[in-house]
This record gives structure tokens, sequence and C-alpha cells, in this order.
């Protein structure tokens, strides 16, 4: 093999590799408000995320996953996408924990960035609990969350999806699927950042940068969840990476 060949063969190394990342879809989505800059935020009330209640759908016999029809939207919702697939057969619901084990993910995630402070979710329960005074009343708004707790903003979010693997790490029908959502508000109301993720992992041949990144394996709820809390918190428009000054 000459050397032109052989350069041609390296150039088209990471060309091969962007079509494959193309292939894989978007998991994360993150959109900042145009007014972004006009809000100094350095204390942030972290409110505990919601589960949706409405059932997803299962496929026990293939390895598509539906999805809410707004799962892949940055501005999900919570109605599931009509299907006529004879493969579906049941339905599952996003588990109660799931929230709690997300709002512990981002809460790790976020501590973790210089130039922050967070407040814990128990204060944001804490704060709600005394607004409402105990009576059953709408939930409380999180800016309304941010202004009593003297915060610069509050975070939110819902989880859409959370579906467990039936299998193991060599081989699973079907896989795990992660959906979340997640939202940052000014006391004033205003939207300063939202972000997404949803992700169903796939085979190799239909995801090959994505189960290179599980290490060829299929990985729980849980790990999907942290992938995409990681990605999330670097998608954050406010303060630093860890160890990194701002």
């Amino acid at each position: 093999m000459d050397v032109r060949d052989w350069s041609v063969r390296v150039l088209l190394v990471p060309f091969a590799l962007l079509l494959l990342a193309g292939c894989s879809g978007t998991k994360v989505t993150s959109k900042a408000s145009s007014q972004l800059g006009k809000y100094p935020v350095r204390t942030i009330a972290l409110i505990p995320f919601e589960t949706i209640a409405t059932p997803q759908a299962i496929e026990v016999s293939g390895p598509a996953f539906p999805v809410p029809s707004g799962a892949r939207r940055s501005d999900m919702t919570v109605g599931v996408s009509p299907t006529t697939d004879q493969s579906v057969r049941q339905t599952h619901r996003v588990p109660a924990s799931a929230g709690e084990k997300i709002t512990d993910l981002m809460w790790t995630k976020l501590k973790a960035r210089s130039g922050l402070r967070l407040l814990s979710p128990n204060e944001s329960v804490r704060v709600a609990r005394e607004i409402s005074a105990g009576t059953a009343t709408e939930p409380i708004s999180a800016h309304t969350i941010a202004q009593r707790l003297g915060a610069d903003a509050a975070l939110s979010g819902k989880v859409l999806v959370y579906q467990e693997r039936v299998g193991s790490r060599l081989g699973a029908d079907p896989p795990a699927a992660v959906g979340f959502e997640v939202k940052l508000v000014a006391p004033d109301g205003t939207i300063l950042w939202e972000g997404n993720y949803y992700e169903k992992q796939r085979p190799m041949t239909e995801d090959f940068l994505g189960f290179v990144q599980r290490y060829g394996v299929f990985v729980t709820a849980e790990e999907l969840a942290a992938y995409g809390a990681t990605e999330l918190a670097d998608a954050f428009p406010y303060g630093g990476a860890a160890g990194e000054a701002k």
C-alpha cells in the first residue's frame, strides 16, 4: 500500500464515524433563552423531579420502544403516541422511584460544577408545604419556590420514560429506555434553559457509537439515566466544569 492509499483511508475513518454518529440520533438537546445574559445565576433551588402517570407501551417481541409523542422535543409532553403494532401487548408506568433517582443524579452532577450553590430538594419540598399549608392545591410553581428561597433560579424536571431492560448485559428484549426533561426558571417566571434526554439502547447495527459508549453491553435504566444526567450537566449554561474556575 502506498502513502496516498494510506492517507485516503485515514481521512475516511473520521468521515465514517460522523456518518455512524448521524445514524445514532440525538439523545440530548439543550436550549438556552435569549435573555440568559441578563440573569446571573449562582444559587439554584433543586425541585424533586416528577414522574408521569400515563402508562408507556412496551414491545415484548421487538427492539422498538414507542415513545411519548413529545419525548424527542425540548418541550416534552405527556401524551403517548397511538400504535397499532401487534407486538405491543402490555404497558408500563414510570416507577415513582425514578424521579428520586434522577433528582439525585442531577444533584450530584450539578454540585460538581464550580461557581454554583445548590439548595437541596428537601428545602424546596419544605417551602412548597409551607405555601400550601397542607391544603389540596395546585402544585407550587418553580419560580415561586425560587422566590421564597431567595434563589437565583429553580431547576425542575419530569421523568417521561423509565423502562428497565428485560434480559442481561449480553442481550435484552426490550433493552432499557430512559427519557426526562429539565427546566431552569428565574424567580420572575422566565425560562432560562431547557434540556432533555431520551435514549432507548439499540444494538450495534443501529447505533454503533452508542453501543461502543456502553462497552458493547446492554446497560440498565439507571446507567442510561446517569449518562443523561452527565450530558445535561455538561450542557448546563451556568457554573464551570469540575475544577474549573468560573
